[in-house]
């Protein structure tokens, strides 16, 4: 049988209407008052049980979850998708289910936020490429337009190491330690640095065995494991020639894709030899906009010719 909301005659009267009639308490005692039924309802806070619903409620915020529509609150905490930050998720669970959804939009997001940061940082020389002395940076390529001393492992440009030879200034022009007279004895100071985990000296350690210098024999091998401490230590440097170990197959199994991976690593940190490098992988791949724009940071950073 339907159901009628239709009042019959009140009590004492003769008028019919279809809006219920509450009571109120006045100033001077109870008033009556005629509300229509959802604004009576409304304010005891009944209506909203009608509208609730257990659907998710679509929402284009990103205080949602992107699978099940979960709010982001006190209790429910979501988290971003680690690879692209494009969408939150309230839980494993909801990542995986909307994985397949996903997948194609994260990757593209995910390619775009590395070229972005490729491209964004490595744009200042690092603190090794300026002279301690003067704090000028050094022109590409520095070993043709300074000297290294291996007391202190400090670069100082020929400015700086002519102006303190012209005034008597033998020993380090940076430390004041009395420069090696052999190869034995550069071999021992390198080797004292190298004890004390200084990642330049350990770099140039394995410089020293990949070229077999200083009396030490040729140990390509050795020189790798060397130049992946001095990377792990900090050494944009070593990243680089780890990199070119990689790209050639010196001392390790040839491997491209890891030698991009780590020219990539030192290249974000200024490293401008890395940055040329990946340039010129780019360039052979066929992606001249992206060889041109590793080319254009490299050239503001000094390098002039192509190699």
């Amino acid at each position: 049988m339907p159901c009628s909301l239709a009042a019959g005659p009140a009590a004492g009267g003769t008028s019919e209407s279809s809006e219920a009639t509450t009571t109120t308490r006045g100033a001077r005692g109870p008033v009556a008052a005629t509300q229509p039924k959802s604004e009576a309802l409304k304010a005891q806070g009944i209506e909203d049980l009608f509208h609730s619903s257990c659907v998710p409620i679509v929402d284009e915020g990103d205080e949602v979850c992107a699978n099940c529509g979960k709010h982001g609150s006190d209790i429910v905490k979501l988290k971003h998708c680690n690879a692209c930050r494009i969408v939150k998720y309230c839980g494993v669970d909801c990542q995986k289910a909307h994985r397949k959804q996903h997948k194609k939009a994260c990757r593209k997001r995910a390619a775009e936020l590395k070229d972005e940061q490729l491209y964004s940082q490595g744009h200042e020389r690092p603190e090794g490429s300026f002279c301690p002395i003067c704090t000028l940076p050094i022109p590409l390529p520095m070993h043709e337009h300074s000297v290294f001393n291996v007391c202190c492992m400090k670069r100082i440009c020929h400015g700086c190491d002519f102006a303190a030879k012209r005034r008597g200034m033998f020993d380090c022009s940076f430390c004041r330690t009395p420069l090696p007279e052999t190869d034995a004895d550069m071999l021992v100071m390198i080797q004292a640095r190298v004890k004390k985990k200084d990642p330049e000296a350990i770099g140039n350690l394995a410089e020293r065995y990949c070229g077999g210098m200083l009396g030490l024999q040729k140990n390509v091998r050795r020189a790798v494991d060397l130049w992946q401490e001095a990377a792990e230590l900090g050494s944009t440097k070593a990243l680089g020639q780890l990199g070119a170990a990689y790209y050639d197959g010196r001392g390790v199994q040839e491997n491209k894709a890891k030698a991009v991976e780590l020219w990539t690593k030192a290249a974000v940190q200024g490293q401008v030899e890395s940055r040329h490098k990946l340039g010129c992988c780019e360039g052979e791949r066929g992606n001249y906009d992206r060889a041109a724009r590793h080319f254009m940071i490299s050239a503001k950073n000094g390098v002039q010719r192509l190699t």
